[in-house]
């Protein structure tokens, strides 16, 4: 997989968890608690976070994407 695709799936995720963050404020505050949609939001937005760790890490092990920085 190319380094820009990598890349623009980071990007697609870090997206779409903001977009949930975004409308889970949005359902907050129309709803004022008594809604369900809150918790769906935000529920979505953690488990895309937990996903994008773990697409990372598998990344990482297989060697498509190579960490760089304090460790060479």
């Amino acid at each position: 997989m190319s380094p820009i695709a990598t890349r623009l799936i980071v990007i697609a995720f870090f997206i779409a968890i903001v977009y949930n963050l975004g409308t889970a404020l949005y359902y907050m505050m129309k709803d004022k608690g008594e809604g369900k949609r809150m918790a769906w939001a935000l529920t979505r937005r953690v488990a895309l976070s937990v996903l994008l760790i773990g697409l990372v890490a598998l990344g990482m092990w297989t060697g498509i994407i190579k960490p760089h920085g304090i460790y060479g």
